[in-house]
């Protein structure tokens, strides 16, 4: 050894150390970040890097989020979103049933305070599908959704129905909505009185009085409805509802949630006001 290093002109302490230790502690960490960035992009591929190094972090490779987005850059590991088609059919909405009590504050102290509803739709090979979701903005939660081939005022109304039917005494809870004409029908107006919610609507022409409720449409674009043709409405009717509760119910973080999921975030909020009380 020591002739060798003589030879080769190399230090001998640190060729021992090499011997020691031939691959660098921080070339081993570097090699279980990315394949830990690997499993979790290969496993759910629509995740960014943020979202990649929550997941990463959970499976015991913590990092911060430029360095996940280094090593996903370095490799090519990026997430499959695209850009969100515009929509619309050129119909103006019909006047306001109610106020608009949001003002764009897309915020609550308590579940139940504020829900927002929405429809969005999307072509298959049987035709268009629609689905009508209801979000509460405490948690971003989705509490009640509806699917059909048919975008009527039933459509609205048992995805509300479903959301009552799931959280309980909900009087006096506000639903924000935009104008369209589901949630401006009588069946839907009485059923808001039914169940103590009160109605709030935003203004023609202002996506941002509902932004809240565009933000999960936009994701469930880009995760669910875009990344394929669908064939069939209950081939994509099963996919949206394995995405709403598989993933984006309990695995996908929310930095404004402190990094947890809506379902963790609620638990743990109704753990801490049981104890409180």
């Amino acid at each position: 050894m020591v002739v060798s290093c003589r030879v080769l002109k190399l230090a001998r302490q640190p060729y021992y150390r090499w011997l020691h230790q031939p691959v660098p502690e921080a070339d081993l960490v570097a090699a279980y970040r990315a394949n830990a960035l690997f499993d979790a992009h290969r496993d759910d591929p629509e995740f960014g890097h943020r979202l990649l190094a929550d997941e990463a972090t959970a499976s015991g490779q913590p990092m911060a989020d430029q360095t996940a987005w280094r090593i996903c850059h370095d490799n090519q590991w990026f997430s499959v979103f695209g850009k969100r088609k515009a929509r619309g059919n050129g119909i103006r909405p019909g006047p306001a049933v109610h106020d608009d009590l949001v003002k764009r504050d897309f915020t609550a102290d308590r579940p139940n305070q504020l829900w927002l509803t929405d429809i969005t739709e999307h072509r298959t090979g049987q035709g268009k599908l629609y689905v009508c979701a209801v979000k509460d903005v405490f948690a971003g939660k989705i509490v009640g959704y509806s699917i059909d081939a048919r975008m009527t005022s039933r459509l609205a109304l048992n995805a509300l129905n479903n959301a009552v039917a799931l959280r309980g005494n909900v009087a006096g809870c506000v639903v924000h909505s935009d104008r369209g004409s589901q949630f401006r029908s009588r069946k839907f107006v009485r059923a808001l009185k039914r169940h103590g919610l009160v109605g709030s609507m935003g203004r023609v022409g202002a996506a941002g009085d509902n932004a809240a409720m565009e933000s999960f449409f936009s994701l469930l674009q880009n995760n669910v409805l875009d990344r394929k043709p669908w064939a069939t409405r209950i081939e994509l009717r099963i996919a949206i509802v394995t995405w709403i509760e598989r993933t984006y119910h309990r695995r996908r973080r929310q930095s404004r949630l402190g990094r947890l999921t809506p379902v963790e975030f609620e638990t743990m909020m109704n753990t801490q006001v049981v104890l409180a009380a």
